[in-house]
């Protein structure tokens, strides 16, 4: 039997379980035997075999730790043995030898330098990639061993797989162990660990060479930003950011009308990278400030590009400063008036918490396949604040008084996969810290990495999350902000995406993460709901709330009470103590069981569809009152019977028909 998916939830049959966690232990006990023993040099033309065999069977199954549903695979991948980002700096790590490496050992404050090996291919799966490297030896010492290098789920930069985007790689903190697929490996995690060289001879190269006037450094800085330009008709944006950075090294400090062009060619490119902090930089920084028409097009043009970075980021005070500025340098602009309007909006929105919601519906049905169902639409949070709970670290609370149906907040997501898009992943993952196997949104994982190494602002409000792995930040080390930006640790971010995200729509695998809506804790009697407009979160009041109150909702509404509790306790880590837990605890197994079997009639009576037939309609009534014959009057006097409530629901609504 295959697992099966229902409501995002696997199901595995005991056999499946068993074998699932049976190779990922037999794999970690397997690192600890070798542990700190010798690299044995591997077989080029053995490893050469593998690759390409492995590359044809790809396309066919994503890794050995798949499983097959109706929809197609699901993968499977172990986490709980986190380990931290290299944080030093390049030119201080020692370089080493592929003959130094140990099994199952990081070897700190060590570089390995490798190549692609001849024309070996990357095989791309779900999880992982990998190709054979061989080690780059100085001049004179001859071809360098070869062995398998493999980067784990944040494998992607930009849509191209990192191990295709280079032939020359520098391993930072070398990890070599036991791999995805059982095989000894150098193995990659953190995106940052891994860095591609340009192994190409360089326009840079020639300055030497040459008589190194301005006027020939200029010229080779035009030559890139001309190549640049010709591989942005190509669509090819990396290299298109790559032609423009090399340009601007070229160029030094300079303030040159060429420094200019690079800077604001280089702010549209990082714009369509979705590098907003990027796109605003390098905007201000080409600037001329020179008064004559061209210039003054050219700098309009620039605050055009920033203010963009700016909306999108959400600054729309700075966006709104910036658009005004270039209204001011080309007062003629057709669309500079509409821009400021409709940040004024936004601005509006975010004080008010008056939103056109008729207006934005309509805009989900005319939404560009690149921005998905994404409303443009700012957060409203005057209502609530983060203070400290007692017992339960962090929540959100009231800042003043509100009715039942009031908008208590509105959110616009951090980040979200849809589950129709390219990024969307559903996997299963083992963890080794509880022995639990959940299902994970790795899609939104891996989007959430590039985004914070793409826009290092948006790091530390996501990084105060919870998460049960604190990593590099609770140690006070902050990366690599100098040479190579900042180094993120997959595992913390992995933590805090496995106890924050939320799944807009519980029937498809569509996720999204809401930093403050990450803050509401939960209560199965919560004093709120969710509703969402495209990735717009509205929480709603159910009942008056108390200026000073805890802002509550329910993280799981199954109906059962050992249901519920295993899912808090299985994806959230923590058990429910609530009025209405305390009652259904109390509860025997016996009228438990009554109580799930009775449910299930009920539904299936529902899910038959027939109509409101009177015969069905008597059935359904029967149900509830055998159902609400199982709860004790005095125990759960007050509170809600959860179980009834779809079958009350039905009822009703077949009698106005």
């Amino acid at each position: 039997m295959s697992p099966t998916i229902q409501n995002n939830t696997i199901f595995l049959s005991p056999e499946e379980d068993a074998r699932l966690r049976k190779n990922f232990k037999d794999r970690l006990q397997k690192c600890r035997e070798l542990s700190g023993q010798r690299r044995i040099p591997s077989d080029p033309q053995s490893l050469r075999s593998q690759v390409i065999y492995a590359d044809l069977m790809s396309d066919m199954q994503p890794g050995p730790q798949a499983q097959k549903d109706g929809a197609g695979l699901i993968v499977a991948y172990a986490v709980g043995t986190p380990y931290p980002p290299c944080t030093v700096p390049l030119q201080n790590l020692k370089p080493m030898g592929m003959h130094e490496l140990r099994i199952d050992t990081h070897h700190r404050g060590r570089v390995l330098t490798v190549r692609r090996w001849g024309a070996t291919p990357v095989v791309k799966l779900k999880i992982c990639s990998w190709t054979v490297v061989q080690e780059v030896r100085e001049e004179g010492e001859g071809g360098g061993e070869v062995d398998r290098l493999e980067v784990g789920l944040c494998k992607d930069v930009h849509g191209v797989d990192i191990l295709e985007s280079g032939e020359v790689f520098k391993v930072l903190e070398p990890w070599f162990t036991v791999g995805e697929q059982g095989e000894l490996t150098i193995r990659i995690d953190h995106r940052s660990d891994l860095v591609c060289i340009d192994s190409t001879p360089s326009k840079a190269d020639k300055i030497g060479r040459l008589k190194n006037t301005r006027m020939e450094v200029t010229k080779i800085a035009r030559e890139y930003k001309e190549e640049g330009n010709a591989a942005l008709k190509q669509r090819n944006l990396p290299l298109v950011y790559s032609k423009y950075t090399q340009g601007l090294e070229i160029i030094g400090a300079a303030k040159e009308d060429i420094a200019c062009d690079l800077f604001r060619n280089r702010a549209h490119v990082n714009l369509l990278l979705d590098r907003l902090d990027g796109g605003k930089s390098d905007a201000l920084a080409s600037l001329t400030g020179l008064p004559d028409q061209k210039h003054r097009e050219l700098d309009g043009k620039a605050y055009l590009r920033a203010g963009t970075a700016a909306y999108q980021s959400g600054d729309f005070q700075e966006a709104k400063h910036l658009f005004e500025e270039q209204q001011r340098l080309l007062p003629g602009e057709k669309e500079a008036a509409a821009r400021i309007s409709k940040t004024e909006q936004r601005l509006k929105e975010r004080e008010t918490g008056c939103y056109d919601f008729k207006k934005l519906k309509a805009s989900l049905l005319l939404s560009s396949s690149r921005h998905g169902a994404r409303v443009d639409a700012a957060s409203f949070t005057r209502n609530v604040e983060i203070k400290p709970s007692p017992g339960k670290g962090r929540g959100l609370f009231a800042t003043r008084g509100m009715e039942a149906g009031e908008v208590i907040m509105a959110e616009k997501s951090f980040c979200i996969v849809w589950a129709n898009e390219e990024e969307a992943l559903t996997s299963m993952t083992y963890d080794f810290r509880d022995d639990r196997i959940r299902v994970f949104p790795a899609g939104l994982c891996k989007t959430v990495v590039r985004r914070l190494i793409d826009n290092p602002s948006q790091v530390s409000k996501f990084l105060d999350l919870y998460g049960d792995y604190r990593g590099t930040e609770s140690k006070g080390q902050s990366g690599r902000d100098g040479d190579r930006g900042k180094a993120i640790d997959v595992f913390q971010v992995h933590d805090v995406v496995a106890r924050n995200a939320f799944g807009p729509d519980p029937r498809s695998a569509s996720a999204g993460l809401w930093i403050l809506a990450s803050y509401i804790n939960h209560s199965c009697l919560p004093n709120s709901e969710k509703e969402y407009v495209g990735d717009l979160m509205l929480l709603r009041a159910t009942r008056s709330i108390a200026a000073g109150e805890e802002i509550l909702h329910a993280y799981d509404l199954s109906s059962d009470y050992d249901t519920r509790m295993e899912s808090l306790m299985r994806t959230w880590g923590f058990s429910c103590d609530c009025k209405l837990c305390v009652a259904g605890k109390a509860d025997s197994e016996e009228v438990r069981s009554k109580r799930r079997e009775l449910e299930r009639e009920a539904d299936a009576l529902i899910e038959k569809g027939e109509g409101s037939s009177r015969l069905a309609v008597v059935k359904a009534r029967r149900l509830v009152r055998e159902i609400e014959g199982t709860f004790d009057e005095e125990r759960y006097k007050g509170l809600p019977r959860m179980a009834v409530a779809r079958v009350q629901k039905w009822i009703s609504e077949a009698g106005k028909r």
